[in-house]
């Protein structure tokens, strides 16, 4: 039996039926853009449209991948300052959603993307057949998730405040305003256009940092020797034997991969694997059928803490 699932992302929403026993991609993706400014009414029809057409079973359990900030045991939207999905503020998403899809599910089980997105690279990407893993996305943000045999950690003095590498900073600031798309293209722009001008987007930058533009690669090189040094303090306490990077930022590996160690060395953190994402556009979807696939799934970012 196939499960059904949503991944809700900034821009769009992708539903599928996850064969969760394959552990394999899905074969048919269903995407639809999301109105990160619009209605309540808007985004929510979108996002039940898009459910609907996957042909799910009635009365189905579905997993649902959505970012932060969520009540995701109450599957109520918390987003407020975010600079996305603010109309959602205070709904409660799982009641309206379930009135929306059809057939009506039995229930939605919702879980943070980046959990998500570790929870695929464990069950059959990068991360899998390691008893601990740190998975990271980098795009509009950095996401994070800590496994330990396959369960998201999200409390407890080894790990971040909500298992989140979004609430860490660098050099007095939140981590994101270095490692993430707008700080990347910021500091580009500072030291390249002085400030003024149009900005390239991380995958152009990155190509001018691999054709020898040394601008580009060291404002790269700057950001994720950065990612190592905040992350190394927290390797160093949950004691991975891989780290996962994702994201569309990671898309260039090549010029990540290197940087980022040298941060993590310098640091002191202990050794480590690095590798890319094997999964990076379905993870979240068989994360999320995982998740709802168990007999009781537990609250993600706010559930009960797994005991270490």
């Amino acid at each position: 039996m196939k499960q059904p699932v949503l991944e809700v992302g900034g821009t769009h929403v992708t539903a599928a039926l996850v064969d969760v026993q394959a552990s394999a991609a899905p074969e048919e993706l269903i995407r639809a853009s999301l109105p990160a400014q619009g209605t309540a009414a808007d985004i929510l029809e979108r996002i039940a449209a898009a459910a609907t057409r996957t042909g799910a079973p009635p009365h189905a359990r579905w997993g649902v991948a959505v970012p932060g900030p969520f009540d995701y045991a109450a599957g109520i939207a918390l987003f407020e300052g975010v600079g996305k999905f603010e109309a959602l503020f205070g709904v409660d998403i799982g009641t309206d959603l379930r009135r929306r899809i059809r057939p009506e599910p039995a229930s939605l089980c919702f879980l943070n993307d980046a959990d998500a997105f570790g929870l695929g690279e464990h069950a059959s990407g990068a991360a899998a057949g390691h008893a601990r893993a740190v998975c990271l996305t980098l795009g509009s943000g950095v996401g994070s998730a800590f496994l330990a045999d396959g369960t998201p950690v999200n409390d407890g003095p080894l790990v971040p405040p909500e298992g989140s590498a979004h609430r860490l900073t660098w050099d007095g600031m939140p981590l994101e305003d270095t490692v993430s798309r707008r700080g990347i293209r910021a500091a580009y722009a500072r030291a390249a256009l002085d400030g003024t001008g149009p900005v390239p987007d991380v995958s152009t930058i990155a190509a001018r940092a691999r054709e020898g533009d040394t601008v580009a690669g060291t404002v790269l090189e700057r950001a994720f020797h950065a990612l190592g040094r905040t992350m190394a303090p927290w390797l160093t306490s949950f004691a991975p034997t891989v780290l996962v990077v994702g994201g569309s930022i990671a898309t260039s590996w090549e010029v990540v991969e290197g940087a980022l160690r040298a941060g993590l060395e310098d640091a002191g953190a202990p050794p480590v694997r690095l590798s890319p994402a094997r999964l990076p556009r379905t993870a979240p979807l068989l994360g999320a059928a995982r998740w709802a696939a168990q007999p009781a799934p537990p609250g993600s970012r706010g559930g009960t803490p797994l005991p270490l």
